[in-house]
């Protein structure tokens, strides 16, 4: 048949006819949010439009495998007192309206998240630890002592307070905006398609603000790597639903689609070829107020450590969505330490004996306790809710102890937490950025659940700061150990999603990793510009 059209094509040039025009690839493909303000990351990331990220470059991104790659940074180097790195862009990069991308757009993009309310702004002080970023978000610093600087049009250096051999991962996240055309229209030039333009690999075709619907198109004028290999991308967030996406998948109007749980069994059967798991690198676990009774006692947290049996959790009523978790860290994270994670064993006896130890033999005199979740969306819904039923039953039978459920929203949630409003939580996290330290700052220096534990803090100082990768791990396993030697929180379940592609997705981000997950649009960059359709 191929050769048959390449003789037709051939007869059609001969004849001095004109070719007939190809067909555009088109993929289309479930979204996020429905609702969304403005196109730009670096504006607001939690209103964000959708897949706003994707029209521009970030300095560095990761690969399927999680291994970092640069983009828009071809190099970067860390000084010797580790305090300053130096980021290089690559040459030939432009913004789509063909100005040139420099390090000011960099820059300037942060400058403004400091000083205008970013909803993001957190994570250049926790994770970036950039100097002076507090101070200027908090107004009592100028914005011209942000240790953040353009050099020169191709050169960025950013000063933190402490070392952060991390820093390449963090800036993953640091996206340009466009200082010619904010100079002009503001914000605004976010807010209309016919304003918005781009450094990555898309453009912006269509914007339907009303559900974020958006169409995003193969940027011609983006000389980088990870270019954009089909002509279009449809994204519809209404597809996010599995329960509109599977319909739209099945009647070949979407390339793939999130499943739940009831729908796993049955795309199984129809199209086993198709299934694609991914850990999307979260953690649920169970969280104490260690200062008050009766989770003070070390014995007591021991006791319902071991009272989980996290395989029949999640061979049961988590099928399919979740996985043991015996570490803060899932399998294929870096970092990961199957040795430490494989302590997490379920063991009765043992729990009972460290209830005993406690003072409460079969939980006798043990008091009514309440485990509190957050009501929320996305995968977590379909997790934590029957987890809690689950724990509740469990601790009953194994420890002999009554536990209520409480499920809140997500502010009064935190509200409690920080507060310490109650002494048991069930806490979920999902990465920010992929490294260690990511997960193991939730915990330092009191942290996320004001947990001071003066061990775990002066391994998790000496892990961050160190350079060597291999030292920083071995800190970290050590920190960990830890943390489950205080019993100071119970590991759970790692959540994972399940899709089904169609056959006609092809290329390198169809396919499973080395880990057997497909992170799909979790890696959006990567993902969609390693993405064919055939």
């Amino acid at each position: 048949m191929k050769r048959l059209l390449r003789i037709l094509g051939a007869a059609v040039v001969a004849a001095g006819l004109s070719t007939p025009v190809l067909a555009e690839s088109t993929i289309v493909a479930p979204g996020q949010s429905t609702t969304g303000t403005y196109m730009d990351y670096m504006k607001t990331v939690y209103a964000r439009a959708t897949f706003a990220e994707l029209l521009q470059v970030p300095l560095t991104s990761f690969d399927k495998d999680f291994k970092l790659t640069a983009l828009a940074a071809e190099s970067w180097k860390q000084s010797e007192d580790g305090l300053t790195w130096t980021f290089k862009l690559r040459d030939g990069l432009v913004w789509s309206d063909g100005q040139p991308l420099t390090a000011t757009d960099y820059v300037f993009a942060l400058q403004r998240a400091a000083t205008n309310g970013y909803d993001f702004a957190w994570y250049w002080d926790f994770a970036g630890g950039i100097k002076n970023w507090k101070e200027v978000t908090e107004g009592k610093a100028d914005v011209s002592t942000l240790g953040i600087k353009a050099v020169d049009d191709k050169t960025i250096e950013v000063t933190t307070v402490a070392p952060k051999p991390y820093l390449p991962s963090v800036v993953s996240l640091w996206y340009p905006v466009p200082k010619h055309s904010w100079d002009k229209l503001g914000d605004d030039w976010a807010s209309n398609i016919d304003t918005v333009i781009s450094s990555g690999p898309f453009t912006l075709a269509d914007w339907e603000k009303s559900n974020n619907t958006v169409t995003l198109q193969k940027n011609a004028k983006y000389t980088g790597p990870w270019q954009a290999q089909v002509d279009k991308l449809e994204v519809s967030p209404p597809l996010g639903a599995p329960e509109v996406g599977l319909p739209a998948f099945l009647a070949g109007d979407a390339d793939y689609s999130y499943l739940n749980t009831g729908q796993v069994p049955v795309v199984k059967q129809r199209y086993p070829d198709g299934l694609r798991k991914n850990a999307v690198f979260a953690v649920s676990y169970i969280s104490f107020d260690l200062n008050s009774k009766p989770f003070d006692n070390v014995d007591v947290r021991k006791a319902l450590y071991y009272a989980v049996d996290r395989n029949e959790l999640t061979n049961t009523v988590l099928k399919d969505i979740a996985i043991p978790a015996g570490s803060l860290l899932a399998p294929g994270y870096p970092g990961y330490n199957a040795d430490i994670a494989a302590e997490a064993k379920f063991d009765p006896e043992k729990a009972k004996a460290f209830m005993a130890k406690a003072g409460y033999p079969n939980g006798e005199g043990f008091p009514d306790v309440e485990i509190w979740y957050r009501d929320e969306g996305g995968y977590n819904s379909a997790i934590v809710p029957p987890m809690a039923q689950y724990l509740q039953a469990a601790f009953k039978k194994t420890l002999g102890i009554n536990m209520s459920i409480r499920s809140m929203q997500t502010k009064d949630w935190m509200d409690g937490l920080l507060k310490k409003k109650n002494n048991l939580f069930i806490a979920p996290y999902e990465y920010d950025y992929l490294d260690p330290s990511n997960f193991y700052g939730l915990f330092y220096n009191g942290g996320r659940h004001d947990h001071h534990v003066a061990k775990y803090d002066e391994l998790v100082a000496a892990a961050d700061s160190n350079s060597n990768w291999d030292e920083r791990l071995k800190l970290y396993a050590q920190a960990e150990q830890v943390l489950i030697d205080n019993a100071s929180i119970v590991p759970l379940v790692h959540p994972v999603t399940i899709a089904v592609i169609s056959d006609q997705l092809k290329g390198d981000a169809s396919q499973p990793n080395a880990q057997g997950f497909t992170p799909l649009d979790r890696l959006g960059h990567y993902f969609f510009t390693h993405l064919q359709k055939q």
